[in-house]
């Protein structure tokens, strides 16, 4: 029997058959387009939403999407990034031949729990279940309110910026293994700097050095792949967490790129309707449907008082790595505590399995 692999956004045979069609309430024949995996079709959705296009970029230049990371952050984080070359790295899936993009490579790494390991952190916390009851009489979220604890803590400490609070504590996101950059299914979580402090404002601390662990996981991922090929230079954020400024921020200042937004916020669903466009021909190539859809977007005005704390660093729908030195000397001080968190464990893991012997 003959067999072929088609492009993203395809067109299926002849359409909806009749049976399938009166099931979904639509006409026979509608166009049906080569489906992909949600994280992909996420990846199709925000993947040409650049905030101001380079003047010297040229029309076909096929090398400007290339310098794009694109972050799916859910409850895990897919990490992915195309090539025109295949680019084969250790620790990191691929490279796939047009699984995404036509005629591009993927480069897929990610972290197998980014949202779950921070509901994890809050929900086994003690001071978790007044603080739940607080943001429900509030009608606002756990996120929100330990964002503002922060801001507060940053005043009544006299801290030079919002990330020194964890000065003292340190967390190694390997909770659920290591997917990428390591692939180390064995690998373990780690938080260093516990006391018997269990206050909300001792959870708030918590809840930042997890984001940083999560955030240092991420330049993990991007300083491996551009050591093996990649020029990733700009990261661009979907996904549930994708909502919290706190998290961006820190995205943005420990991997050092500006962190561009889509106007849409469901990405996923944007992915797939670009597929169905491209099936019914509306436009000619998934390529030419991404550059018409795709579009970068405004902040929620939630993040106001973030940018007049001087907390959050936007232009317009790009978050900035911040301009402070000190800042960037900062996270990489604590992101060489986070790659000696992995390097210890290895050990721990061998003195053990020494005693075992």
């Amino acid at each position: 029997m003959r067999r072929s692999v088609a492009f993203p956004g395809h067109p299926l045979g002849s359409g909806l058959t009749p049976d399938a069609a009166k099931e979904l309430g639509l006409r026979a024949g509608t166009p049906v387009g080569t489906s992909l995996i949600d994280a992909h079709a996420g990846g199709v959705g925000v993947m040409e939403s650049v905030a101001v296009p380079d003047p010297e970029a040229k029309e076909d230049d096929k090398e400007a999407i290339c310098h794009r990371l694109v972050l799916v952050c859910g409850t895990s984080t897919c990490h992915m990034a195309v090539s025109c070359s295949k680019l084969f790295i250790p620790g990191v899936w691929g490279p796939f031949w047009s699984p995404m993009v036509p005629e591009y490579w993927l480069t897929e790494g990610g972290q197998s729990a980014t949202g779950a390991l921070l509901d994890y952190i809050i929900e086994n916390h003690v001071a978790s279940p007044r603080l739940a009851n607080r943001a429900a009489s509030q009608n606002t979220s756990v996120f929100e309110l330990l964002n503002k604890i922060l801001e507060s803590m940053v005043q009544d400490l006299n801290s030079p910026f919002l990330a020194a609070l964890t000065e003292d504590i340190h967390v190694l996101p390997d909770f659920h293994g290591n997917r990428s950059p390591i692939a180390d299914p064995k690998a373990k979580g780690v938080v260093c700097g516990l006391t018997l402090d269990t206050s909300e404002k001792q959870l708030a601390l918590l809840y930042l050095a997890t984001v940083q662990g999560i955030a240092y996981g991420t330049r993990h991922i991007v300083e491996h792949c551009n050591a093996h090929g990649h020029r990733i230079d700009t990261l661009l954020a979907c996904g549930g967490l994708s909502k919290n400024p706190l998290f961006l921020q820190e995205h943005a200042d420990i991997v050092g790129c500006s962190i561009v937004l889509p106007r849409e916020s469901e990405s996923v669903l944007l992915g797939a309707a670009i597929l169905g466009a491209v099936a019914s021909k509306k436009y000619s190539s998934l390529s030419d449907a991404m550059k018409a859809l795709n579009a970068a977007g405004q902040a929620p005005l939630v993040w106001v008082l973030w940018l007049c704390l001087g907390i959050f660093f936007l232009s317009g729908m790009v978050i900035h790595p911040a301009k402070d030195l000190k800042v960037k000397k900062y996270h990489d001080a604590k992101y060489r505590i986070f790659r000696e968190l992995y390097e210890q464990q290895l050990s721990h893991r061998s003195i053990m399995a020494q005693a075992l012997a």
